[in-house]
């Protein structure tokens, strides 16, 4: 599962080709967990399962953790987030809903509805990507 943004540029990675400085990273904060790694925009992705969930760690070249994706219940979702979905997108189908917690703390919800990832903040604002990127 990968629920990122910009999902449609990453590209399976074997892991020998990940430097062991970005392994150790994941493995302190993942420890006994095993990852399947994705090279997306310049970093690294770390898509495990981990209690029963799948997620996805954002890692930079650096060994610096920029983000951790998990699922979440739609029940889960800011109250403005709900609505601001409610009434922008009628009628459309929710793929997937992500807790995304960067590593400053801050954190935001994504929404896949009808291949677009439409992402929140904390009180349910909608927050304006880059991009959003049509998916497959």
């Amino acid at each position: 599962m990968t629920a990122c943004a910009l999902e449609a540029s990453s590209q399976k990675l074997n892991e020998t080709k990940v430097p062991q400085i970005v392994k150790t990273a994941f493995q302190k904060a993942h420890p006994a967990v095993k990852a399947n790694w994705e090279w997306e925009d310049e970093n690294y992705e770390a898509n495990f399962k981990e209690n029963g969930k799948e997620m996805s760690c954002v890692i930079n070249k650096q060994g610096s953790i920029l983000e951790t994706e998990s699922p979440i219940a739609v029940t889960e979702l800011p109250a403005g987030a709900k609505a601001y979905l409610d009434e922008n997108y009628k009628g459309k189908k929710w793929k997937e809903t992500t807790k995304i917690v960067k590593a400053n703390g801050e954190v935001n919800y994504e929404v896949d509805i009808a291949g677009k990832d439409v992402l929140f903040d904390t009180n349910g604002h909608h927050l304006q990507p880059k991009k959003e990127v049509e998916k497959d």
